[in-house]
């Protein structure tokens, strides 16, 4: 069912309480905290831009980080309220808090085309408990409630599930963004009756995070190009040594039923043929969460089908590199989620970015729908360059799985149907 948008609405004068998804990465420089990808900020001017040109009084909330119920300064939203001024390119107004008196009040006094940002919703447990009265105290800003946070929609809390329920009781409207309604048309409608051939490219690191993914996907695609940590979980269930390689030995039997699905449903599901190969070398250093850290030496290419106990994959090979490229460029819809190796190090970054490569040639030349089922996906398509020549590329993460699993999603749930 079609879901309420923001442009059935009639918003001039009226207070909008905007679910916005501004969780970017940020560091400290200098002593402030800086913005590394504003992504996320960008993504929502559209609405943003649609809610000012229209007098809408616009209230926005978000969370950042995972401050567990205190007020953690690094963690803070008063440096997104810059840039989003930055990039409206007018003022926007900060509440150091998201309920209470004192933001009540700045938001009382706002004209239409004002943008105000709320503090950190998660500076609250009750956000994060789904709690009513905290719901009830976030309602309270508004007379409309648009979530645009595709990204935290599979969370049912009180700034993306709660609030809608405090203001739909009350006979005000909750509708989705344009960010929201793009993610729903793309993710959904789009790969509903997917036009062919549909090739999916699924990476990462575990099997156990996208095996519902695949099998739902198996029954509509036209060929599976699997890479990351999780192939090499395919290559044990199908009996090749995968030496330090990380691997969910206890996925096997997960793995070898898609293969069989995909064998049943005659879908070319392909693994890698050729690795990058590594020697893990620990360390005495210990990274930000206290564990060792991993050195990674000797990287060479191997076209044997085994790894040496001695070595790790970190990344497909030159030659499946090849293989998958020629596949995606054949493909009228595409789907990918999951880097093919450690992207992160330029090492082993070469498969992911022929990927990447393959998808936006696709796309231009041949015409493809290509979708991009956010997080470390979009990263890689951005490091690579390619990111304005594809199709679409979600926000949501967790959310964006969550949904190509067929879930429903709370936040997605909670707003009102159109029609």
């Amino acid at each position: 069912m079609a879901k309420l948008t923001v442009k059935d609405l009639n918003v001039r004068g009226k207070r909008v309480l905007m679910r916005v998804d501004f969780n970017v990465p940020m560091e400290e420089k200098g002593g402030q905290m800086v913005i590394n990808d504003d992504t996320r900020i960008r993504e929502t001017l559209p609405t943003l831009e649609l809610l000012i040109n229209q007098g809408a009084k616009t209230i926005l909330m978000a969370h950042l980080g995972r401050p567990k119920g205190q007020r953690d300064p690094s963690l803070s939203l008063r440096p997104v309220a810059k840039k989003l001024a930055d990039l409206l390119g007018r003022p926007v107004v900060f509440a150091d808090d998201c309920v209470g008196e004192k933001a009540e009040k700045t938001a009382e006094v706002l004209q239409p085309g004002d943008v105000l940002l709320l503090e950190n919703v998660r500076y609250y447990n009750e956000d994060e408990a789904n709690d009513p009265v905290f719901s009830e105290k976030l309602a309270r800003f508004a007379d409309i409630f648009i979530n645009d946070a595709f990204g935290a929609a599979h969370r049912a809390h009180a700034s993306t599930e709660g609030v809608a329920r405090a203001i739909s009781k009350r006979g005000g409207l909750c509708a989705a963004g344009l960010l929201m309604e793009r993610e729903l048309k793309f993710l959904g409608d789009e790969l509903e009756k997917p036009a062919k051939p549909f090739v999916v490219i699924l990476g990462g690191a575990k099997v156990s995070d996208k095996i519902k993914v695949i099998d739902r996907l198996i029954e509509k695609a036209d060929a599976l190009l699997i890479g990351g940590a999780m192939a090499y979980t395919f290559k044990l269930a199908l009996g090749f040594k995968v030496g330090q390689s990380l691997v969910e030995a206890d996925k096997t039997d997960v793995a070898k039923a898609a293969l069989e699905k995909a064998r049943a449903r005659g879908v070319q599901l392909l693994l890698p043929t050729d690795n990058i190969v590594v020697t893990p070398v620990k360390t005495d250093k210990l990274n930000k969460k206290g564990k060792p850290i991993i050195e990674f030496t000797s990287p060479r290419p191997l076209s044997e089908p085994n790894i040496p106990d001695s070595e790790e994959g970190v990344d497909i090979g030159p030659s499946t590199s090849k293989t998958y490229a020629d596949v995606i460029r054949g493909a009228k819809t595409i789907l990918w989620n999951g880097p093919m190796g450690i992207f992160e190090d330029p090492r082993f970054a070469e498969g992911t970015f022929a990927v990447a490569r393959a998808v936006a040639e696709a796309t231009e030349k041949n015409g493809a729908k290509s979708i991009i089922g956010g997080g470390d996906s979009v990263k890689a398509l951005n490091n690579s360059g390619l990111g304005k020549q594809v199709t679409f590329m979600s926000t949501g993460g967790g959310a964006s799985l969550e949904f190509l699993e067929g879930k429903v999603l709370p936040g997605v749930a909670a707003l009102a149907d159109n029609g």
